[in-house]
């Protein structure tokens, strides 16, 4: 994503929580003293989907389904572990685990700062988080712990075709567990929306190119125009969300910490489970620790637009999964200083390797 520095992290997506915290401000500003730009905005919907915000959404997902190359699917077979790791911990941990932590401390831990009310919508944007793995950025953290790129590539397409069957079933699982009623057909909508049209419009995109100009040109031309326009999208789509939020945040200031505290918990947790998995099971670190990059990070641009399409702009549910978006890629980069000194531990890597 965006220009890249150093050939790693570009650096809009580098300083990408601090872009977060200016749209946040920029979009609270709004709120408070320019009202009429959120009214007038959210008078364009379609079945409670903010037209805008669907376009945005779009710009940042589009991009990102330009780089799966679901050919790479017919490897699944070679090196299994890796994959089957990547699956049980992104879609039978993961999710559940989210879910767990968000209850305890939105409910027990932080009872007496935050109504329950406000606790169940956070928890809801807690689950959307949880339930949708990484399919982007992880190309990026997998750089940079010197990842197996044609095999995180596998364990990206494999993820990306689990979420068109599981993602529904196990958000819609979970918030029955919680008491929460389930609007099934926005949610279903929300995944047509937001990842078949892109994906199919993607792999459309893709197969089309590649026959008319070739790989070469797909990969190293076509597909680097849409970086800045990705993270573009991204922040104007974050203006708009914190301008619907204004009230709620205004309101309360804290909440931001407190969603924080459970989401980061939850991303180092993960990661330890699946990296520490990959060790036990003798995986050579360029796989292992990808899969641990892929299991703590987030689909968070899912999870905003089922957030947005099930609960609307302004709601707190919304606000949940921003904050997901603003404690990411500080994080992130942290385990991966993480995963780098401690590469020697596995198989097949000295300690000249650890840098």
């Amino acid at each position: 994503m965006a220009q890249k520095t150093n050939g790693g992290l570009g650096f809009f997506s580098k300083y990408l929580t601090l872009w977060v915290i200016i749209c946040m401000i920029i979009g609270v500003l709004i709120s408070r003293f320019l009202p009429f730009v959120p009214e007038f905005l959210g008078t364009f919907e379609y079945a409670s989907v903010s037209i805008p915000i669907a376009v945005l959404i779009w710009v940042m997902i589009y991009p990102m389904m330009l780089k799966v190359d679901f050919k790479s699917v017919k490897y699944v077979g070679k090196n299994p572990k890796g994959l089957v790791l990547t699956w049980v911990v992104n879609w039978l941990i993961k999710p559940f685990t989210m879910f767990a932590i968000a209850w305890f401390f939105f409910y027990f831990v932080f009872s007496a700062l935050i109504p329950p009310e406000l606790a169940q919508d956070y928890l809801i944007g807690a689950v959307l988080l949880g339930a949708a793995p990484c399919t982007a950025m992880v190309f990026v953290w997998s750089y940079l712990t010197k990842g197996n790129a044609a095999y995180t590539v596998v364990q990206v397409a494999t993820n990306d075709l689990i979420i068109l069957v599981a993602f529904v079933p196990i958000v819609a699982f979970l918030l029955g567990i919680g008491g929460i009623s389930i609007p099934w057909a926005t949610l279903f909508l929300s995944v047509v929306l937001f990842v078949v049209i892109p994906l199919a419009g993607g792999v459309a995109t893709r197969v089309y190119l590649i026959r008319k100009k070739g790989e070469e040109y797909f990969t190293n031309t076509f597909v680097p125009k849409f970086d800045n326009i990705t993270i573009i999208g991204l922040l104007l789509t974050l203006v708009i969300i914190f301008s619907f939020q204004g009230s709620v945040i205004l309101a309360n200031p804290l909440h931001i910490l407190l969603i924080a505290v459970p989401l980061i918990i939850q991303t180092i947790l993960i990661f330890c489970i699946a990296y520490g998995a990959g060790w036990f099971l003798k995986l050579p670190h360029s796989i292992a620790a990808p899969a641990g990059m892929i299991g703590a990070s987030n689909f968070f641009e899912l999870s905003v637009a089922v957030s947005i399409a099930l609960y609307g702009t302004g709601s707190p549910v919304a606000l949940a999964t921003i904050v997901g978006v603003l404690v990411e890629v500080p994080v992130m980069l942290m385990l991966v200083k993480f995963a780098n000194a401690t590469r020697t531990k596995f198989p097949g890597n000295t300690p000249g390797d650890s840098s």
